[in-house]
């Protein structure tokens, strides 16, 4: 960091930085980005309007099927209390820290809105997908290791349980 201030040009927030970071993402096709340092996180996204990350639970919109056979049992039903969580990027998904660890939740799991559920690596950056809501995970709709779309459904998640 510079002495001019905590945004300064080294900095992950400075105008130099991000600027490039948006010319990055024209390059490469990404529609977002999402860094944190330290307490400060910005999120850049680039596109038409702005789409949610997260489907609203008032309003259960009917989400694409999958592409690949889901490796958790069948989806429940749609309700007005299940989520469906999205991949926020292009990218690769992973359900584990690493090939070793055991997976960060699977159907069943009870979750907050800050657990990580999964991993989407983004040009050899892995960004931890938190749940953002609350709730009980009834269906992991992506596997290991799978390549993902922006807004492709991850898990489906229960915020009555």
């Amino acid at each position: 960091m510079t002495e001019g201030g905590k945004h300064g040009s080294d900095s992950v927030f400075g105008i130099e930085r991000l600027q490039t970071l948006i010319e990055l993402m024209e390059q490469h096709d990404l529609a977002e980005i999402d860094l944190q340092q330290d307490e400060e996180r910005i999120r850049l996204k680039r596109g038409g309007a702005a789409q949610p990350v997260l489907a609203a639970p008032a309003s259960p919109a009917a989400a694409p099927a999958p592409a690949a056979p889901t490796p958790a049992a069948s989806a429940p039903a749609e309700g007005a209390n299940i989520v469906t969580v999205k991949s926020p990027m292009v990218g690769t998904f992973y359900t584990k820290p690493n090939p070793e660890s055991d997976p960060f939740v699977k159907v069943g799991s009870m979750v907050s809105a800050d657990t990580v559920i999964c991993i989407v690596e983004a040009m050899k950056v892995f960004n931890e997908i938190p749940a953002e809501v609350s709730g009980k995970v009834v269906a992991v709709l992506a596997e290991n290791g799978e390549p993902v779309e922006f807004d492709k459904p991850l898990f489906k998640i229960d915020t009555s349980a």
